[in-house]
């Protein structure tokens, strides 16, 4: 271990302790006020050195209203109580919009991914990758939780894949790199839904598969007009003039009368 890996280490183990040290166990808070939609915050690390996913889900049980919002802004926590988190949002009979204000990392971009709506701050960040643990043993309890670890890397990739569309092997490729996401970007990957603030793109309510170009992103750059040049304007040849034809009608009578004789 690298003594930043160390450093990295000894700060992730600090932060829960001093939780406890100063009797908090608390890493969510359910908020309801009369006349309007409860809100739920997760604010700190999920269910590490603190209370597990079961003290979030009965509370969140105890929600009887058809809609709710949850705001994030974690760095993440332990993978099990996060996925169980994610499910029951998922099972949850209210309509549920996640809004990411700060922070969703790690297994907290698993449960933005319970909304029914997934709301960037233009500021946010969202940033996915494998699962990771501690282990102490032998090689083999060291395969063991290289076994585990890839398994429940595997489910995080497929919660991805259900939401964006892609595959859950392109989702591993991108957490085995660390992948992290402006507000935008989380967008345009298919893990948000829209940019606080900002129009949702509105859907394509036309089958344009018909067309040899299926709608203008499909279809090659157009030809456009130079700038700042003045148009063209084609030369027209002037036609020559056709000799003007008059009928002289008192000729023609005396013709006329001179065959009959």
């Amino acid at each position: 271990m690298t003594k930043e890996e160390l450093d990295a280490l000894r700060a992730r183990v600090r932060r829960p302790v001093a939780r406890l040290a100063n009797s908090r166990t608390d890493w969510f808070r359910i908020q309801n006020k009369a006349g309007a939609d409860p809100e739920i915050f997760i604010y700190d690390e999920i269910g590490y050195f603190g209370d597990t996913a079961k003290g979030f889900v009965d509370q969140l049980n105890t929600i009887d209203s058809p809609k709710l919002t949850l705001h994030v802004n974690s760095p993440g926590g332990d993978i099990f109580d996060g996925l169980a988190i994610y499910q029951a949002l998922k099972a949850h009979k209210a309509e549920v919009t996640v809004v990411v204000d700060g922070l969703a990392a790690s297994i907290a971009s698993v449960i933005a991914q319970a909304g029914d709506k997934v709301v960037m701050a233009p500021k946010a960040s969202m940033m996915i990758h494998d699962g990771w643990s501690m282990a102490v043993g032998n090689a083999a309890e060291m395969r063991k939780l290289a076994d585990l670890l890839d398994k429940q890397s595997d489910v995080i990739a497929s919660v991805y894949a259900d939401r964006s569309g892609q595959t859950a092997d392109f989702w591993r490729n991108q957490m085995a790199d660390e992948t992290w996401y402006t507000a935008d970007e989380a967008v345009a990957a298919g893990l948000a839904d829209e940019v606080e603030g900002k129009a949702a793109p509105a859907d394509d309510a036309f089958d344009l598969s018909v067309f040899a170009h299926a709608g203008r992103e499909a279809a090659p750059e157009p030809v456009l007009a130079p700038k700042n040049e003045a148009p063209v304007v084609p030369v027209v040849e002037p036609k020559e003039e056709e000799s003007e034809f008059v009928w002289d009608f008192t000729a023609f009578k005396s013709a006329l009368q001179e065959g009959v004789k």
